[in-house]
């Protein structure tokens, strides 16, 4: 027994899973964290000190993934689990017509499959074991804007966000049978790893497409936007606030320079918002 509220957290090395773990621990919670390698369990332990534990596991591993709940409910006793933190993710670059299922697949197993498992193997900790005692926990499901609004060339994410969402619809209304419930935040660009390496990927593979022009532009503009890009504190600052709260939001939209990457984007008819996209790329036809 642990004696204080617990919350996991996958992809817990870098970006918003390092700076929720941080806020956590700050707020007195007990921090399970996922990471791939045991060089970052070395690290984020002397970072974090002991209400810190590091889970080796990555969430494409189911095996790895059930170890990890186990590890995390003999800790806990027969406590429940305050929270889960779905936030492990990568990013699959490129035109569509010019990716390999292959690719598509790898941005589906680690961006929805991982979570559904984590899910899976987790809920009894949260709440669906009813010999468990206290509240029951949360899931935070970590989406993006993409998750509401297809931008081109990373459309294989976009495609992996809109339907994490909608599993996490689904799973919140099937959960309320136990009394978990599911919230989603979408942030706008964040500053994070994970679009450094969207920025830094090559692309030449696609220089010989008609796109391979139009994907340096767009390169171009998404390094720029990325400047702009969230602090990771914010959506940490997100996370806390969906755990705790008396009556969370379903959804939270976290987005920089709100009027013009959501608020719009939103409310504008899509065909319009196509030609507004496709001209500021030159993806309209000539």
């Amino acid at each position: 027994m642990i004696g204080q509220q617990a919350v996991v957290i996958t992809g817990a090395s870098t970006g918003i899973g390092w700076a929720t773990a941080r806020m956590l621990l700050d707020k007195s919670f007990k921090v399970f964290g996922t990471v791939r390698k045991q060089a970052d369990a070395d690290r984020l332990q002397a970072e974090f000190g002991p209400g810190f534990v590091p889970l080796l596991a990555d969430v494409t591993d189911e095996a790895a993934v059930q170890k990890a709940a186990g590890q995390v409910g003999e800790m806990l006793g027969r406590d429940r689990l305050a929270g889960l933190v779905n936030n492990a993710g990568i990013v699959v670059g490129g035109p569509l017509l010019h990716l390999q299922p292959a690719e598509i697949r790898r941005q589906m197993e680690v961006n929805l499959i991982g979570p559904f498992q984590v899910t899976k193997a987790f809920a009894p900790l949260l709440g669906t074991d009813p010999h468990r005692t206290g509240r029951p926990g949360r899931i935070v499901q970590i989406s993006s804007v993409s998750g509401a609004l297809g931008v081109p060339f990373v459309g294989a994410y976009v495609a992996s966000k809109f339907a994490l969402e909608g599993m996490s619809e689904s799973l919140r209304r099937e959960l309320m049978l136990y009394g978990v419930d599911v919230i989603l935040i979408g942030p706008g660009v964040v500053l994070t790893p994970i679009w450094d390496k969207a920025v830094a990927e090559d692309y030449s593979r696609f220089d010989p497409t008609d796109y391979g022009p139009i994907l340096e532009r767009f390169r171009t503009f998404f390094a720029e936007e990325s400047k702009k890009g969230l602090a990771p504190l914010e959506i940490a600052n997100a996370v806390h606030n969906a755990l705790t709260t008396a009556r969370p939001r379903p959804r939270y939209a976290i987005v920089p320079q709100r009027l013009k990457n959501w608020t719009l984007p939103m409310l504008l008819p899509k065909r319009v918002v196509d030609r507004l996209v496709g001209k500021q790329f030159g993806l309209l036809p000539k």
